[in-house]
This record gives structure tokens, C-alpha cells and sequence, in this order.
């Protein structure tokens, strides 16, 4: 693991006006930001284990350009329910940033861990322009920190034991989005494998368990899917790879996934999310 700096972050998005992530060019020029709660509309019942999001969060600096990445009304809700004030929220997976930006918003520290170079650099774009939109337009005092690190969610290294409040994360599908254009050891979104993908998984979670506090949480949203017109239940053996680690499952929630990007093959594989909600005993 290799802490980003902000000056580091500066540094590249003074050289470069876009980012590639995926197949995608994303912008890095200032974020304008409308509002930083989300509305009515964008807030649904999460007491029930089915939850359901007709319309994409887009407060704060949230934006639905990042395929694959989750509603942020589901770290959000989890952050709220699972923990104080002050916490430690930890992403390992962190992509754009969703978790960090709501755990910021909310009062809590937040850590953001990612493989992906450019993700990282995503995900400070948009929590570098949150702080600032905070600091100077609501005038708000920060009191809570967070931390970006490139690396391998198998290797939290600076990262001690008990440490951690909550994790919240949504790994990358099996077979479905890569995040990168170069296969880098320990990435998920590049295994093609069911073995490999449970493999690379349980490697993660020991460290999730490694790191989290005695009766901590981890969140986790696991997308099933089809290999070769198969169906593969991903969320069930994920979800026997976390008990394995000692993992003890509190709950499983269902996530209906609305305004699926049906313009490529890959979307329409995918009908509706699982959502474990597990903690460390």
C-alpha cells in the first residue's frame, strides 16, 4: 500500500484535464456541486431486507459515470445504522470514492483502498472537491479525515489489527466490467475463474477481518451472474467464503437494480444484487 498525497493528486490533475477508467474518459476539472443531502426522492425504506432505489443518488459530488459503482444510498445507510460520529470507515475497494464521500459527509473518517491507479485518483478528485465545496461555501469545520491508499486489498499492510469500525465495500463482477486495461496481480475485476474469483475474495476478507474491530461490520454488495449461459450464484458462495474466515452473517438484503445500461451485452447479464451484511465476532 502506497498512500496518495492531495499534492500528489494536484500534481496529475494539473497535467491532465480527463481520466481513464474502464473503457471510460472521466473528467477531472472542478466539480460543481447543487447540494450535498440527498432528496426525498432519492431516500427509500432500508428498515425492510429488500431495498430499492428508483433513482440514482447524485448529491454531493456523486456521479453515475463510473459503471459499476454502487448507489450511494447503500454506504449511506449502512454508515448511519453501523456506526458513531468518529468511526473508521474503510472502502478496499473504494473505485470512485462512494463510501469515503458518504462516510465524509456524515461525520466519519474514512479510508479508501484501490488497485486501480486512476481509480484512486478518482476517488480523491471527488473527495478533494467535497472538502472544498464544504469548507468554502458551507463553511463548515472538518473535524474527520480520510486517507487514500494505492494497493492490494489482499495486503492492508498499513493497516493495523482492530482498527477498523465499519468496512463497506462493493467488489468488482466476475467476468462482467474491467476497471483496468492491464491485468495486475490480485485485481478482480480481471478473473474470468469462479475458483480464482472466490480465491482472491477470501484473501480480501481475512484482511477485512484482520483489521476490523471485535463486533465491527463489513457491508458487502455481490452481483451474481452467467458464465456461458450458466448461472452463477456468486452471492452463495461468496457468502460461504466469509463464514469460512469467521465471518458471522446478521443479515442478507436484496437490491433491485433499476436503469441497468442495457446498451452493452454485459448489463443484461446482471437482474439484481445481493447484499450480505455480515460482522466480526
Amino acid at each position: 500500500m502506497r498512500e496518495i498525497s492531495v499534492e500528489e493528486y494536484l500534481d496529475y490533475v494539473s497535467k491532465n484535464k480527463t481520466i481513464v477508467v474502464e473503457d471510460q474518459t472521466i473528467s477531472l476539472e472542478p466539480i460543481k456541486i447543487k447540494r450535498i443531502e440527498p432528496s426525498s426522492e432519492e431516500l427509500t425504506d432500508v428498515s425492510t431486507t429488500v431495498w430499492s432505489f428508483p433513482k440514482r443518488g447524485s448529491w454531493a459530488t456523486h456521479k453515475g459515470d463510473y459503471r459499476g459503482n454502487w448507489a450511494p444510498q447503500i454506504p449511506r445507510a449502512l454508515i448511519l445504522k453501523y456506526t458513531d460520529p468518529g468511526d473508521v470507515v474503510l472502502d478496499p475497494l473504494i473505485g470512485s470514492g462512494t463510501t469515503c464521500v458518504e462516510a465524509i459527509l456524515l461525520g466519519r473518517n474514512c479510508i479508501g483502498v484501490d488497485i486501480n491507479y486512476n481509480a484512486v485518483i478518482l476517488a480523491h478528485h471527488r473527495l478533494y472537491h467535497l472538502i472544498k465545496y464544504l469548507r468554502e461555501k458551507e463553511r463548515r469545520e472538518i473535524n474527520v479525515w480520510y486517507k487514500i491508499y494505492h494497493g492490494d486489498a489482499r495486503k492492508l499492510d498499513q493497516l493495523s489489527e482492530n482498527s477498523i469500525d465499519l468496512v463497506a465495500t462493493h467488489p468488482p463482477y466476475l467476468n462482467i466490467i474491467r476497471y483496468g486495461e492491464e491485468k495486475t496481480e490480485g485485481d478482480l475485476s480481471r478473473t474470468k475463474d469462479l475458483e480464482e474469483y472466490l480465491m482472491l475474495l477470501k484473501q480480501v476478507a481475512e484482511e477485512i477481518y484482520r483489521v476490523l474491530k471485535p463486533g465491527g461490520f463489513l457491508g458487502i454488495l455481490i452481483g451474481d451472474t452467467r458464465i456461458k449461459r450458466h448461472y452463477v450464484p456468486i452471492t452463495y458462495y461468496a457468502l460461504i467464503t466469509l463464514l469460512d474466515v469467521g465471518f458471522v452473517l446478521k443479515e442478507e438484503v436484496i437490491k433491485i437494480q433499476h436503469k441497468m445500461k442495457t446498451t452493452r451485452e454485459v448489463w443484461r447479464r446482471i437482474r439484481e444484487r445481493d447484499f450480505l451484511l455480515i460482522y466480526h465476532e
